[in-house]
């Protein structure tokens, strides 16, 4: 038997084992598992991945190869039909999810990826980007560049109000910055190029400024942005495109904003859709805005709905809901014929990881504490054979028939420009995790089948785990089984897995980082910009690693150094952070994703490329045709 074929009877042992170790726990007391796919990006991308269509006459959704294994590249980005829309539609959108959305319906407060479905019907941003995540002058507002003084300024069109009738103005754009840069502001933003490289924004912080200096209004719809210097990553993801209406907000205090009923209960935008009631984390109705500085959207009513992962398909099939934003991958072989719907897939701007907690955050001082010394996974030895026990490519092919796949580095292949994938990185390789563990001292000293310390203290390593269906538990248990099988004790924390809002609570959102963690499997989406400085840089809240180095730092900043104009130079910096990241391993990539979405045959004008108008105007052009 060769050695792929005997690696993959192994995994398929250790996963019979699994399924029954969780049908056994569910009698030992253990919270059932709930129903979905058990994952979550905690900052979600605005938009899905960037991919290539299928040719002209190809089956949507694709076909499955010999071994039952799906091609994302086989499937379309928009949907077929072409019809026109009926006046008077209406239409049933699905958000898919195991737990309550939360219920935070402001771009510039919300944290996690649900909110952000809700929020995108009746907001949006100022700007549009194309299919290589560049801003265009397709928007709301436009813009030039001034490279000889560093700055950009943006125009905001006449036509574009809020909900309310009163205009959208550059002065709500800069009390976007304002707000979100306060020291009493209790959101996840702030830490982007947009925001760091304004002039006079370190004293806005410090309090020693009642205004941002970089920020010139102009007149009533036209805001100049002025910086300390331009990199590229502010036209592609680093500005902050949404703004905050002063009118509304205005004499608030920071800290009671989030909390507010303008955020919770009344929430306001300007985009195609007012919200017209909401049932907290269950549901949303729009009505269309017929102000809408496009036009009139083709919708006259839409239904946002919480749907189970556990339900979806019936809810597809029944036609309780018309689409959803993402559908469960690991059900898609059972679902691939339903009738009447017609599936979209793209890759997902998105990767899913192990992380390893290395410290925790300073509240006071806005930073990581990184104290690996610390730590229980101080020892990179003790990541690196970690990584290596585990077998992700047929994690991808076993629960998710090849529609996710072994992931690499940490710039994942929705950014194919900068993806490095002749970086080598650990594979599967049991025996070689082992080796490590006993050159490093981790050594069985006690019989038990579990390493110890190399100090000879027990090792019992706590793993957080996000709730979802029938592949959430299984591939938690198949992560612990794979650890075991090298001499590791991993547990889930609290003995079950924790659903979304839970679980990154006690990861580190906000700042309050739970000591009991000492692993963790997330996901992230990472936005359209390729820097990740966001997610792993000193001063980024969502580094929930607490991971920092000099090395790190200095190429996260050369990556938005005026240098990094040069796209070789910027690839190349790019390259070395990723081998950084595989040599430090504060996190390791598990399995890069499919995004798919199944969509009724009604339904007109909805996509998922970015930069294809199906995508751009997606909420505003979309109909049903019966």
């Amino acid at each position: 038997m060769s050695r792929s074929l005997f690696g993959k009877f192994l995994f398929v042992l250790m996963l019979a084992f699994v399924l029954l170790i969780a049908a056994c726990n569910s009698d030992e007391g253990n919270e059932e598992p709930s129903e979905g796919e058990g994952e979550g990006t905690e900052e979600s991308s605005e938009g899905e991945g960037e991919g290539e269509e299928s040719e002209e006459g190809e089956e949507a959704g694709g076909e499955a190869n010999a071994d039952g294994l799906y091609n994302i590249e086989d499937f379309n980005t928009k949907v077929s039909n072409t019809g026109e829309p009926i006046e008077g539609g209406e239409l049933t959108f699905g958000l898919v999810t195991d737990t309550a959305f939360e219920g935070t319906l402001n771009w510039n407060f919300y944290s996690g990826a649900p909110d952000a479905e809700v929020i995108a019907w009746f907001d949006e941003a100022l700007v549009t980007y194309d299919e290589n995540y560049r801003i265009t002058n397709d928007g709301a507002a436009t813009y030039e560049v001034n490279e000889e003084e560093s700055s950009i300024t943006f125009t905001i069109r006449d036509n574009v109000n809020w909900h309310d009738g009163e205009p959208v103005t550059a002065e709500d754009w800069a009390f976007a910055y304002e707000v979100i840069s306060h020291p009493d502001y209790d959101g996840p933003r702030g830490s982007t190029v947009g925001f760091t490289l304004l002039k006079g924004m370190e004293a806005y912080r410090n309090g020693e400024a009642d205004s941002i200096k970089g920020i010139e209004i102009v007149d009533e719809k036209t805001i100049k942005f002025n910086y300390e210097r331009l990199t590229p990553s502010l036209l592609t993801g680093g500005i902050w495109i949404y703004p905050l209406a002063k009118h509304i907000f205005g004499d608030m205090e920071v800290a009671d904003m989030s909390a507010s009923d303008a955020v919770r209960q009344n929430p306001i935008g300007f985009g195609p859709y007012k919200v017209d009631s909401i049932v907290p984390g269950e549901s949303v109705t729009y009505v269309k805005n017929e102000d809408y500085w496009r036009g009139e959207p083709n919708l006259d009513k839409v239904t946002l709905k919480v749907v189970s992962p556990s339900t979806v398909a019936n809810a597809l099939e029944t036609g309780e809901v018309d689409l959803v934003d993402s559908f469960p991958v690991d059900q898609f072989p059972d679902n691939s014929s339903m009738e009447g719907v017609e599936w979209l897939g793209d890759i997902d701007l998105a990767y899913t990881y192990i992380g390893f907690k290395l410290g925790d955050w300073n509240k006071e001082e806005g930073r990581v504490n990184y104290k690996p010394d610390e730590m229980k996974m101080g020892d990179v030895r003790l990541r690196r054979a970690m990584w290596y026990a585990v077998d992700n490519n047929a994690v991808g092919e076993e629960f998710y028939n090849g529609l996710r796949w072994n992931a690499t580095t940490l710039i994942a292949p929705s950014h194919p420009e900068y993806h490095d994938d002749s970086i080598e990185t650990p594979t599967y390789d049991p025996e070689k995790a082992k080796q490590i563990l006993d050159e490093a001292g981790y050594e069985d000293t006690d019989g038990d089948g579990f390493r110890e310390k190399p100090n000879g203290d027990k090792l019992e390593i706590n793993f957080a785990s996000m709730s979802g269906g029938d592949v959430a538990e299984p591939l938690a248990r198949y992560y612990i089984q794979a650890w075991e099988n090298v001499g590791l004790k991993v547990q889930l924390i609290d003995g079950r897995l924790l659903e979304f809002n839970t679980f990154y609570e006690r990861v580190g959102n906000g700042g309050n980082d739970d000591p009991e963690v000492d692993i963790y499997q997330g996901a992230w989406g990472v936005g359209y910009d390729v820097d990740p400085s966001g997610l792993y840089g000193p001063t980024a809240m969502f580094n929930f690693p607490r991971y920092e180095s000099e090395e790190n730092t200095k190429l996260l900043e050369d990556g938005l150094s005026e240098e990094a104009f040069d796209p070789e130079y910027r690839k190349e910096v790019y390259s070395k952070w990723q081998k950084l990241m595989v040599e430090e391993i504060p996190v390791f990539p598990t399995l890069y994703r499919s995004v798919l979405i199944p969509v009724n045959e009604r339904v007109v004008n909805w996509g998922i490329s970015v930069g294809d108008p199906t995508f751009t105007e997606r909420y505003y052009q979309v109909g049903v045709t019966e």
